[in-house]
């Protein structure tokens, strides 16, 4: 078995630590002896969603977001057509606010990919802190960082999990992050996936299970290092 994972833009949408995800994701594959390769792609190249099984969309700020934005125009129908078929997409912080209808922000509007019915405005202030959640899809919390000015509605969407400790999507509904369809949008990062084991394996099942068939089963792994880690955040920040 074999998974390609597309890095979308990573010369500008690298802020917070997302090769760490890609390194996570591919080591968790070779592990299970899953032969795994990464496609990086730049902001002039033509993407072939079609060969993709995991495409990840990382974090960058307003600015960054402001150029890529016009990139997006381009490529938003057969990235539609992907997730809507059901593709794996991990999208972190400025992606997550880019998988929405609009990000508005002080210096202008921020077109979105408009993959999820959702939006992002900004609001006063910064949300800057650790962060818990506790998910249905998870047995373990999930843990990370979040830092964002802006608040996101995900409307009827079902959020990724409900917040323990932190702000989440706007720091009043008490949840964070949003599922839709193969689809996890979140602000969280630091990076991601090395402290949250199960969330890595979500996507790298999906993935299999879309392109080999539903009966595709994950091999355990030793995951005492990362869940010492997730448990010690934990610990930490939920009394």
């Amino acid at each position: 078995m074999k998974l390609t994972i597309g890095h979308l833009y990573p010369d500008l949408l690298n802020l917070y630590g997302d090769r760490g995800n890609i390194q996570c994701l591919m080591k968790r594959c070779q592990w299970r002896g899953i032969e795994a390769e990464t496609i990086s792609f730049e902001l002039n190249d033509r993407i072939d969603f079609s060969g993709l099984d995991i495409v990840l969309l990382g974090g960058g700020s307003d600015r960054e977001q402001m150029i890529v934005c016009e990139k997006l125009k381009e490529i938003q129908e057969d990235f539609k057509k992907y997730v809507e078929s059901n593709g794996v997409v991990i999208a972190i912080c400025g992606g997550y606010q880019l998988l929405g209808k609009y990000y508005k922000t002080d210096q202008g509007m921020i077109n979105g990919l408009d993959l999820v019915d959702m939006y992002t405005e900004q609001g006063d202030g910064r949300l800057i802190d650790n962060i818990v959640l506790k998910s249905e899809l998870f047995d373990m919390p999930i843990v990370g960082f979040e830092n964002h000015g802006g608040r996101t509605c995900i409307k009827e969407n079902q959020p990724l999990g409900k917040v323990l400790s932190g702000a989440g999507n706007d720091g009043v509904s008490g949840y964070e992050g949003v599922i839709y369809k193969n689809v996890i949008g979140t602000y969280l990062h630091g990076p991601l996936l090395p402290k949250n084991p199960q969330l890595a394996d979500w996507l790298i099942l999906r993935a299999l299970q879309k392109k080999y068939g539903a009966e595709v089963e994950l091999t355990e792994l030793d995951d005492t290092q990362e869940k010492e880690a997730n448990d010690y955040i934990y610990k930490r920040f939920v009394k």
